[in-house]
Protein backbone atom coordinates (compact mmCIF):
# COMPACT_ATOMS: atom_id res chain seq x y z
CA UNK A 1 0.00 0.00 0.00
CA UNK A 2 1.32 3.29 -0.81
CA UNK A 3 2.47 5.96 1.96
CA UNK A 4 -0.86 8.13 1.87
CA UNK A 5 -3.07 4.83 1.49
CA UNK A 6 -3.64 6.04 -2.85
CA UNK A 7 -4.82 3.26 -4.72
CA UNK A 8 -4.45 2.97 -8.10
CA UNK A 9 -6.93 0.74 -10.51
CA UNK A 10 -6.52 -0.03 -14.71
CA UNK A 11 -9.21 -1.84 -16.09
CA UNK A 12 -7.92 -3.18 -19.08
CA UNK A 13 -10.81 -3.42 -21.77
CA UNK A 14 -10.73 -4.59 -25.56
CA UNK A 15 -11.15 -1.07 -26.97
CA UNK A 16 -10.25 0.78 -23.87
CA UNK A 17 -8.01 1.75 -20.88
CA UNK A 18 -9.52 2.99 -17.72
CA UNK A 19 -7.75 4.38 -14.58
CA UNK A 20 -8.20 5.42 -11.66
CA UNK A 21 -7.12 6.47 -8.08
CA UNK A 22 -9.01 6.19 -4.94
CA UNK A 23 -8.22 7.18 -1.76
CA UNK A 24 -8.57 5.97 1.68
CA UNK A 25 -12.18 6.64 1.96
CA UNK A 26 -12.84 5.64 -1.72
CA UNK A 27 -12.88 8.79 -3.05
CA UNK A 28 -11.99 9.50 -6.71
CA UNK A 29 -8.69 11.22 -6.70
CA UNK A 30 -7.67 11.02 -10.15
CA UNK A 31 -9.07 9.61 -13.21
CA UNK A 32 -7.74 8.92 -16.96
CA UNK A 33 -8.46 6.71 -20.43
CA UNK A 34 -6.44 5.81 -22.55
CA UNK A 35 -7.11 3.50 -26.11
CA UNK A 36 -5.98 -0.10 -26.02
CA UNK A 37 -3.75 -0.87 -28.24
CA UNK A 38 -5.49 -3.89 -30.09
CA UNK A 39 -2.92 -6.44 -31.08
CA UNK A 40 0.21 -4.60 -29.74
CA UNK A 41 1.17 -6.76 -26.62
CA UNK A 42 4.36 -4.44 -26.09
CA UNK A 43 2.16 -1.30 -26.83
CA UNK A 44 -0.47 -2.34 -24.20
CA UNK A 45 2.26 -2.79 -21.80
CA UNK A 46 3.56 0.86 -22.48
CA UNK A 47 0.12 2.34 -22.72
CA UNK A 48 -0.66 0.90 -19.00
CA UNK A 49 2.75 2.48 -17.70
CA UNK A 50 2.18 5.29 -18.96
CA UNK A 51 -1.52 5.92 -17.47
CA UNK A 52 0.05 4.87 -14.33
CA UNK A 53 2.29 7.76 -14.31
CA UNK A 54 -0.28 10.33 -15.47
CA UNK A 55 -2.68 9.35 -12.35
CA UNK A 56 0.14 9.09 -10.09
CA UNK A 57 1.39 12.70 -10.86
CA UNK A 58 -2.30 14.11 -10.47
CA UNK A 59 -2.68 12.04 -7.50
CA UNK A 60 0.59 13.88 -6.33
CA UNK A 61 1.86 10.10 -4.88
CA UNK A 62 2.78 6.85 -5.39
CA UNK A 63 -0.09 4.13 -5.11
CA UNK A 64 -0.59 0.72 -5.25
CA UNK A 65 -1.91 -0.69 -8.33
CA UNK A 66 -4.09 -3.44 -9.50
CA UNK A 67 -5.23 -4.41 -12.66
CA UNK A 68 -8.78 -6.07 -14.33
CA UNK A 69 -8.00 -7.54 -17.06
CA UNK A 70 -10.09 -10.23 -19.36
CA UNK A 71 -8.87 -13.71 -18.89
CA UNK A 72 -6.74 -15.21 -16.11
CA UNK A 73 -3.11 -16.37 -15.21
CA UNK A 74 -2.35 -19.39 -15.19
CA UNK A 75 -0.92 -20.29 -11.42
CA UNK A 76 1.22 -23.26 -13.59
CA UNK A 77 2.76 -21.11 -16.30
CA UNK A 78 2.12 -17.85 -15.03
CA UNK A 79 0.77 -16.74 -18.49
CA UNK A 80 -2.54 -15.70 -19.36
CA UNK A 81 -5.29 -18.17 -20.62
CA UNK A 82 -8.88 -17.19 -22.00
CA UNK A 83 -8.45 -13.76 -22.84
CA UNK A 84 -10.93 -12.29 -25.11
CA UNK A 85 -8.19 -9.64 -25.86
CA UNK A 86 -6.16 -12.62 -27.55
CA UNK A 87 -3.00 -10.97 -27.61
CA UNK A 88 -2.74 -11.39 -24.25
CA UNK A 89 -2.82 -15.06 -24.21
CA UNK A 90 0.12 -16.97 -23.28
CA UNK A 91 2.21 -13.86 -22.24
CA UNK A 92 3.64 -13.40 -19.12
CA UNK A 93 1.33 -10.14 -18.41
CA UNK A 94 1.87 -9.97 -14.24
CA UNK A 95 5.46 -10.45 -14.65
CA UNK A 96 6.20 -7.83 -17.18
CA UNK A 97 3.89 -5.58 -15.91
CA UNK A 98 5.40 -5.83 -12.35
CA UNK A 99 9.15 -5.08 -14.19
CA UNK A 100 7.56 -1.86 -16.22
CA UNK A 101 5.77 -0.68 -13.46
CA UNK A 102 8.69 -1.65 -11.02
CA UNK A 103 6.35 -2.98 -8.03
CA UNK A 104 4.42 -5.78 -6.79
CA UNK A 105 0.78 -5.37 -9.14
CA UNK A 106 -2.55 -7.36 -8.07
CA UNK A 107 -3.81 -9.03 -11.27
CA UNK A 108 -7.52 -10.33 -11.30
CA UNK A 109 -9.95 -11.33 -13.53
CA UNK A 110 -12.13 -8.21 -14.66
CA UNK A 111 -15.86 -9.89 -13.68
CA UNK A 112 -14.04 -10.24 -10.21
CA UNK A 113 -13.18 -7.19 -10.28
CA UNK A 114 -16.72 -6.18 -10.50
CA UNK A 115 -17.69 -8.10 -7.65
CA UNK A 116 -15.22 -6.80 -5.47
CA UNK A 117 -15.95 -3.25 -6.19
CA UNK A 118 -19.90 -3.57 -5.91
CA UNK A 119 -18.45 -5.84 -2.64
CA UNK A 120 -16.65 -2.64 -0.93
CA UNK A 121 -18.33 0.35 -1.29
CA UNK A 122 -21.21 -0.32 -3.93
CA UNK A 123 -24.91 -2.16 -4.54
CA UNK A 124 -23.63 -5.15 -1.91
CA UNK A 125 -21.48 -3.13 0.61
CA UNK A 126 -20.91 -5.13 3.50
CA UNK A 127 -22.15 -8.27 2.01
CA UNK A 128 -20.38 -11.20 3.19
CA UNK A 129 -20.91 -13.08 -0.62
CA UNK A 130 -21.22 -11.38 -3.89
CA UNK A 131 -22.21 -12.53 -7.08
CA UNK A 132 -20.99 -10.05 -9.95
CA UNK A 133 -23.11 -10.59 -12.97
CA UNK A 134 -21.80 -9.05 -16.15
CA UNK A 135 -24.25 -8.92 -18.96
CA UNK A 136 -23.68 -7.26 -22.50
CA UNK A 137 -21.72 -7.76 -25.84
CA UNK A 138 -20.85 -11.00 -23.55
CA UNK A 139 -21.63 -12.87 -20.23
CA UNK A 140 -18.98 -13.30 -17.02
CA UNK A 141 -19.73 -12.86 -13.84
CA UNK A 142 -17.10 -13.30 -10.85
CA UNK A 143 -17.51 -13.84 -6.83
CA UNK A 144 -16.03 -11.71 -3.76
CA UNK A 145 -16.29 -13.07 -0.28
CA UNK A 146 -16.14 -10.41 2.16
CA UNK A 147 -15.01 -7.74 -0.26
CA UNK A 148 -12.53 -10.33 -1.67
CA UNK A 149 -12.30 -11.60 -5.29
CA UNK A 150 -12.38 -15.19 -5.32
CA UNK A 151 -9.97 -16.56 -7.93
CA UNK A 152 -10.09 -20.42 -7.40
CA UNK A 153 -7.69 -22.90 -7.67
CA UNK A 154 -7.06 -22.99 -11.54
CA UNK A 155 -8.05 -19.00 -11.52
CA UNK A 156 -11.34 -19.76 -13.09
CA UNK A 157 -14.23 -19.00 -10.52
CA UNK A 158 -16.84 -17.48 -11.74
CA UNK A 159 -16.67 -18.31 -15.14
CA UNK A 160 -20.01 -18.85 -15.69
CA UNK A 161 -20.86 -17.48 -19.62
CA UNK A 162 -19.20 -21.01 -21.16
CA UNK A 163 -21.29 -23.43 -19.16
CA UNK A 164 -24.32 -24.81 -21.61
CA UNK A 165 -28.12 -23.40 -20.22
CA UNK A 166 -30.01 -25.49 -17.83
CA UNK A 167 -33.11 -27.44 -17.98
CA UNK A 168 -32.97 -26.73 -21.84
CA UNK A 169 -36.17 -27.39 -23.61
CA UNK A 170 -35.92 -29.81 -27.09
CA UNK A 171 -36.46 -26.60 -28.87
CA UNK A 172 -32.75 -25.33 -27.06
CA UNK A 173 -30.69 -28.05 -27.89
CA UNK A 174 -28.27 -27.97 -28.91
CA UNK A 175 -28.32 -24.34 -29.23
CA UNK A 176 -26.46 -21.08 -30.87
CA UNK A 177 -23.04 -21.61 -31.46
CA UNK A 178 -20.65 -19.99 -29.42
CA UNK A 179 -17.32 -18.53 -30.59
CA UNK A 180 -15.49 -20.99 -27.50
CA UNK A 181 -15.94 -23.75 -30.27
CA UNK A 182 -19.19 -25.30 -28.40
CA UNK A 183 -23.22 -24.75 -28.67
CA UNK A 184 -25.74 -23.50 -26.08
CA UNK A 185 -23.35 -21.62 -23.82
CA UNK A 186 -25.42 -19.37 -21.91
CA UNK A 187 -22.88 -16.06 -23.03
CA UNK A 188 -25.01 -17.43 -26.63
CA UNK A 189 -28.28 -17.17 -25.10
CA UNK A 190 -28.61 -14.03 -22.75
CA UNK A 191 -25.91 -11.34 -23.47
CA UNK A 192 -27.06 -8.58 -25.63
CA UNK A 193 -26.27 -10.45 -29.08
CA UNK A 194 -27.68 -13.41 -27.76
CA UNK A 195 -31.10 -11.71 -27.68
CA UNK A 196 -30.69 -10.30 -30.75
CA UNK A 197 -30.37 -13.51 -32.21
CA UNK A 198 -32.86 -14.96 -30.39
CA UNK A 199 -35.23 -12.77 -31.76
CA UNK A 200 -34.34 -12.94 -35.57
CA UNK A 201 -35.25 -16.80 -35.15
CA UNK A 202 -38.33 -16.21 -33.55
CA UNK A 203 -39.43 -13.19 -35.99
CA UNK A 204 -37.34 -12.91 -39.04
CA UNK A 205 -36.80 -9.20 -37.78
CA UNK A 206 -32.98 -8.37 -37.77
CA UNK A 207 -32.73 -6.08 -34.44
CA UNK A 208 -30.36 -5.23 -31.92
CA UNK A 209 -30.91 -6.13 -28.54
CA UNK A 210 -31.76 -2.17 -27.87
CA UNK A 211 -34.26 -2.17 -30.51
CA UNK A 212 -36.03 -5.38 -29.27
CA UNK A 213 -36.42 -3.91 -25.71
CA UNK A 214 -37.21 -0.13 -27.31
CA UNK A 215 -40.03 -2.34 -29.15
CA UNK A 216 -41.18 -4.98 -26.16
CA UNK A 217 -41.67 -1.12 -24.09
CA UNK A 218 -43.83 -0.40 -26.78
CA UNK A 219 -46.24 -3.11 -26.65
CA UNK A 220 -44.85 -5.23 -29.98
CA UNK A 221 -46.05 -8.66 -29.31
CA UNK A 222 -43.04 -10.47 -31.07
CA UNK A 223 -40.59 -8.39 -29.10
CA UNK A 224 -43.01 -8.94 -25.94
CA UNK A 225 -41.87 -12.66 -26.19
CA UNK A 226 -38.39 -12.40 -27.01
CA UNK A 227 -38.00 -10.22 -23.83
CA UNK A 228 -39.79 -13.11 -22.26
CA UNK A 229 -38.00 -15.88 -23.59
CA UNK A 230 -34.99 -14.51 -22.05
CA UNK A 231 -35.57 -13.80 -18.74
CA UNK A 232 -36.35 -17.55 -18.45
CA UNK A 233 -32.90 -18.53 -19.60
CA UNK A 234 -31.47 -16.11 -17.76
CA UNK A 235 -33.33 -17.21 -14.20
CA UNK A 236 -32.54 -20.50 -15.11
CA UNK A 237 -28.77 -19.70 -15.55
CA UNK A 238 -28.78 -17.30 -12.21
CA UNK A 239 -30.61 -20.27 -10.80
CA UNK A 240 -27.79 -22.99 -10.97
CA UNK A 241 -24.98 -20.46 -9.78
CA UNK A 242 -27.75 -19.21 -6.63
CA UNK A 243 -28.04 -23.46 -5.95
CA UNK A 244 -24.57 -23.52 -5.96
CA UNK A 245 -23.04 -20.33 -3.76
CA UNK A 246 -26.25 -19.71 -2.26
CA UNK A 247 -25.01 -15.27 -2.56
CA UNK A 248 -26.04 -12.94 -0.26
CA UNK A 249 -26.53 -10.42 -3.30
CA UNK A 250 -26.76 -10.76 -6.78
CA UNK A 251 -25.24 -6.99 -8.89
CA UNK A 252 -25.95 -7.14 -12.28
CA UNK A 253 -23.46 -5.07 -14.55
CA UNK A 254 -22.88 -4.89 -17.90
CA UNK A 255 -25.24 -2.76 -20.32
CA UNK A 256 -28.28 -4.92 -19.77
CA UNK A 257 -28.39 -3.91 -16.28
CA UNK A 258 -29.54 -0.62 -16.96
CA UNK A 259 -32.89 -2.49 -17.96
CA UNK A 260 -35.15 -2.44 -14.72
CA UNK A 261 -37.32 -4.72 -16.50
CA UNK A 262 -34.33 -7.14 -15.95
CA UNK A 263 -33.65 -6.28 -12.55
CA UNK A 264 -37.28 -6.10 -11.86
CA UNK A 265 -38.59 -9.62 -13.37
CA UNK A 266 -35.69 -11.57 -12.62
CA UNK A 267 -36.35 -12.98 -8.97
CA UNK A 268 -39.55 -14.73 -10.29
CA UNK A 269 -37.47 -16.19 -13.12
CA UNK A 270 -34.99 -17.91 -11.23
CA UNK A 271 -37.53 -18.54 -7.91
CA UNK A 272 -38.82 -21.89 -9.66
CA UNK A 273 -35.70 -23.15 -9.93
CA UNK A 274 -34.39 -22.96 -6.33
CA UNK A 275 -33.87 -25.84 -3.85
CA UNK A 276 -35.41 -23.86 -0.83
CA UNK A 277 -38.41 -23.35 0.50
CA UNK A 278 -37.52 -19.29 -0.86
CA UNK A 279 -36.05 -17.01 -2.81
CA UNK A 280 -35.27 -13.75 -1.81
CA UNK A 281 -32.11 -12.88 -2.70
CA UNK A 282 -31.42 -9.04 -3.30
CA UNK A 283 -30.92 -8.87 -6.97
CA UNK A 284 -29.47 -4.90 -7.81
CA UNK A 285 -28.05 -3.19 -10.51
CA UNK A 286 -24.26 -1.87 -9.50
CA UNK A 287 -24.29 0.93 -8.33
CA UNK A 288 -21.12 2.20 -9.94
CA UNK A 289 -22.06 1.49 -13.39
CA UNK A 290 -19.41 0.49 -16.07
CA UNK A 291 -16.81 2.49 -13.22
CA UNK A 292 -17.14 -1.20 -11.34
CA UNK A 293 -14.65 -2.98 -13.07
CA UNK A 294 -11.61 -0.13 -12.28
CA UNK A 295 -12.59 0.85 -8.88
CA UNK A 296 -12.54 -3.09 -8.41
CA UNK A 297 -9.11 -3.02 -9.75
CA UNK A 298 -8.07 -0.34 -7.50
CA UNK A 299 -9.84 -2.18 -4.16
CA UNK A 300 -7.97 -5.59 -4.96
CA UNK A 301 -5.87 -3.91 -2.69
CA UNK A 302 -8.19 -3.66 0.47
CA UNK A 303 -6.59 -5.91 2.52
CA UNK A 304 -3.15 -7.68 2.76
Amino acid sequence: MSARGLRLGIDLGGTKIAGIVLGPDGATRAEARAATPRGDYAGTLQAIAGLVARLEGEAGAPCSVGIGMPGAISPRSGLVKNANSTWLNGRPFHADLEAVLDRPVRVENDANCLAVSEAVDGAAAGAGIVWGVILGTGVGSGIAIRGRALSGRDRIAGEWGHNPLPRPTDAERPGPPCYCGRSGCIESWVSGPGLAADHRRRSGDDLTGEAVVARMRAGDPAAQASFAAYLDRLGRGVAHVVNLIDPDVIVIGGGLSRLPELIAGLPASVAPHIFSDAFDTPVRASLHGDASGVRGAAWLWNAA
